[in-house]
């Protein structure tokens, strides 16, 4: 993806790449290190558990193995989307969340750009996903892996043909797709929800696919000064005042 980005690049970038990369790795290592220590104690447990009890929707259909896994990575894909609504609607989460968006820039690393507590804050809502549909830890394993691909793959600053774009969009999230999502206009970043297939954003009419790349700037407006995002300022954001997040001033 990085030599996709620097061969064909979708967007000027602001910052210098290796600082920026650097930050952005810093966060999700610590971010990593709470994954790794939460999944293990508490989701797969839960996971072993609702399996042995058979509880969940999937328990009470008999479809092939491979329907099941589709179904299991349709549903959790779609759940997915209220979470990360919620997680720009409810301030709470915003306080988390925003650590993503303040990224001045977007490329593959920001992928990685999550805050701990975000990743700490979706293990009860991965349980609840995993409990109601029923899902099983290869089922869970298998969506996640293709999730990461396409986080990757979407926050990429690779310019693809517009024809290959604007077939693959209906199909997932793109580049050009979530770097709407990524604009410093609260407008445009309230949309484009999706994280790996893009038919939620087209049922729940939040799909927005009509902002040129050339006026977009990536960020949040309060947090313009690069002073603002360093790697020490962006770990204590949630826990700060609160700006007036979509102002400059």
């Amino acid at each position: 993806m990085l030599l996709g980005e620097w061969a064909a690049p979708l967007r000027a970038t602001v910052e210098p790449k290796v600082r920026r990369i650097a930050r952005n790795l810093s966060t999700g290592a610590v971010s990593l290190v709470i994954a790794n220590l939460l999944h293990p104690l508490l989701l797969l447990p839960l996971v072993a558990w609702a399996q042995r009890e058979r509880i969940g929707l999937l328990h009470y259909v008999h479809w092939p193995r491979w329907a099941e896994l589709l179904a299991v990575v349709v549903l959790l894909d779609y759940t997915l989307w209220w979470w990360h609504w919620a997680n720009h609607r409810v301030p709470f989460f915003w306080r988390f969340h925003l650590v993503h968006h303040v990224d001045r820039d977007l490329d593959t690393s920001t992928a990685l750009r999550f805050h701990f507590g975000e990743l700490a804050l979706s293990i009860p809502f991965r349980a609840l996903q995993v409990v109601v549909i029923g899902v099983d830890a290869h089922g869970l394993w298998l969506w996640q892996t293709i999730l990461f691909a396409s986080i990757l793959f979407h926050h990429s600053n690779i310019r693809l043909p517009a024809r290959v774009e604007r077939f693959l969009v209906r199909l997932i999230v793109t580049p050009r797709m979530h770097g709407i999502h990524h604009s410093d206009v609260a407008g445009q970043t309230n949309s484009n929800w999706s994280s790996l297939l893009s038919a939620w954003d087209f049922v729940h009419g939040t799909s927005r696919l009509d902002v040129p790349q050339e006026s977009i700037r990536i960020g949040v407006p309060a947090y313009d000064d690069p002073d603002d995002v360093t790697l020490g300022k962006i770990l204590a954001l949630p826990f700060r005042h609160p700006r007036n997040d979509w102002s400059r001033t």
